[in-house]
């Protein structure tokens, strides 16, 4: 199936259509969410009858970083627990070290929900596994996520969690293949993708709690770390936070963010950077290859001037549109 899509593209691409600069729209179009699922992937379901304190613990085990919803009461999916609500939690509640976290060691998820969502409360947002890759993208960038449920309309189960890296991965697989749009020649700042204004950066010294404040109010996945000058160190990340479950040592925020980098996997291989005169396709085979979410974009002295992300380029790639991304 994924074979004959990909000639399919092909095909269409030699026989004319609107322009090459459609090429990975098409391919996008011609493929189906089933085509990317692999044969073998790990999927946590947590009830929302579970505590959330069990549920973070869970999520650090299995090395995974959301899971599906599902309530008992309806018999249905209703949402998914990400490392974002571990962050909503721990900003909402913490008061000092000296005060313990009831909300985190007794809330169930559904009362987690209750209260966090209060009026606001949204379906599921998730697409079904015939769905094109072209319609993922889509309601990935338009509802502003970045974790898509695949689920089977006839069984109601949940298949795959589709997200921008297993995307951009699986179309990097075939691009090879595809005649080359002249805008992957062009460089980050001709295209004017990433983000350039307001970037939220912290301090070596910034305080865990200030950086989830970040995360909260900007709402971004990540955030450089910078020296008296500027210069980008370290970077700070949502995925980084969970580790304070793993350590159990989310009761003291107080504590730096370099402190709280202390433990992270000894395999990190420092910060991802870029330049904005480096070509769209240095970039995207720079984030497949570390399979990194973004990269810092530098400028010669090392200073922070934006971040660009796997969501800025499928919104590029595929859907044509340019300009920061608000997710």
């Amino acid at each position: 199936m994924v074979l004959e899509g990909c000639r399919e593209a092909l095909n269409v691409a030699e026989n004319g259509g609107d322009s090459s600069n459609d090429v990975y729209s098409r391919f996008m179009k011609s493929h189906t969410c089933y085509d990317l699922i692999p044969t073998s992937s790990k999927l946590v379901v947590f009830d929302t009858s579970l505590q959330v304190k069990k549920a973070f613990f869970a999520l650090v085990a299995n090395g995974v970083r959301a899971a599906p919803l599902w309530d008992c009461k309806t018999q249905r999916f209703v949402g998914m627990l990400t490392i974002t609500d571990f962050i909503n939690i721990l900003h909402k509640y913490y008061k000092s070290p000296m005060v313990q976290i009831y909300e985190l060691e007794e809330h169930k998820i559904e009362t987690w929900r209750e209260v966090y969502l209060q009026d606001t409360s949204k379906p599921l947002v998730s697409i079904c596994p015939t769905a094109s890759l072209y319609e993922a993208v889509s309601t990935l960038i338009r509802n502003k996520i970045h974790r898509l449920p695949v689920i089977d309309p006839l069984t109601g189960n949940t298949l795959y969690i589709l997200t921008h890296k297993r995307i951009l991965k699986f179309l990097k697989l075939f691009i090879a293949d595809l005649s080359k749009p002249e805008f992957m020649s062009k460089s980050l700042e001709e295209l004017k993708i990433g983000t350039y204004n307001n970037i939220a950066v912290v301090r070596k010294d910034t305080p865990i709690y200030a950086a989830l404040g970040l995360f909260v109010a900007q709402r971004v996945s990540a955030l450089p770390v910078v020296d008296d000058a500027g210069h980008v160190v370290d970077i700070y990340s949502k995925f980084d936070v969970i580790n304070l479950a793993a350590e159990k040592s989310y009761n003291n925020l107080n504590v730096s963010v370099t402190k709280g980098l202390c433990h992270r996997s000894q395999y990190f291989e420092g910060v991802l950077k870029c330049y904005q005169n480096e070509t769209l396709e240095t970039i995207i085979n720079r984030l497949v290859e570390a399979e990194v979410h973004r990269l810092v974009v530098v400028d010669k002295e090392e200073v922070v001037k934006g971040i660009v992300s796997l969501s800025d380029i499928l919104r590029a790639l595929v859907l044509h549109t340019v300009g920061p991304d608000s997710s």
